[in-house]
């Protein structure tokens, strides 16, 4: 028998997600004080069980919910040939992306969501990745590149610390970022 869930794309599951999803950005938005599965369940327009079942907490909802919005742009890596172009390219559509105000908002929501050190962050572990395969573009091209901890602690890190801090970033700080980064691997 097929599971009608991952039959139906699309179907009542993948509305009921955008509809939770809708609802916590709305939340995030409006900058609510206090997010709770019963006011998120109320906005989508579902039963509050479905949240429950699907989620520990409302923190675990909306890293989730901050970590699609924040890693939607930029998610497939440019391949011009040049690591410098690739990265200037990435970085700036990434400062582009989170620089908008609903996308500042999430990375705040999510920054103060966390109680505690964590030992893994989505949104790092998705531009690990991401960054990951550019360097591997990179060095099969016979180019010299900085390893990807090198990329994300002095590229990605700086962009995401300014918008949490309410800094200014924009294209200029980015290719910045990027020359900087290229310099250490001469």
């Amino acid at each position: 028998m097929t599971n009608r869930a991952t039959s139906r794309p699309g179907g009542r599951a993948s509305r009921v997600m955008a509809a939770v999803y809708a609802s916590v950005g709305q939340l995030v938005g409006e900058g609510a004080t206090r997010i709770s599965f019963p006011v998120i369940a109320e906005r989508a327009g579902v039963n509050p069980t479905t949240l429950y079942r699907r989620w520990n907490d409302v923190n675990a909802l909306l890293e989730e919910v901050a970590v699609a919005a924040l890693t939607g742009d930029g998610d497939v890596p440019p391949d011009t040939g040049s690591l410098s172009e690739d990265l200037t390219q990435w970085a700036t559509v990434i400062a582009a992306d989170i620089t908008r105000p609903e996308r500042t908002r999430y990375l705040r929501a999510m920054v103060s969501a966390r109680a505690e050190l964590v030992s893994s962050c989505p949104v790092m572990e998705t531009r690990r990745g991401q960054v990951a395969e550019m360097v591997r573009r990179a060095r099969t091209r016979g180019e010299s590149a900085p390893t990807v901890e090198q990329i994300l602690d002095h590229v990605i890190s700086p962009l995401y610390h300014r918008i949490a801090f309410a800094l200014e970033v924009d294209d200029d700080y980015a290719s910045r970022l990027v020359c900087d980064v290229l310099a250490m691997a001469r």
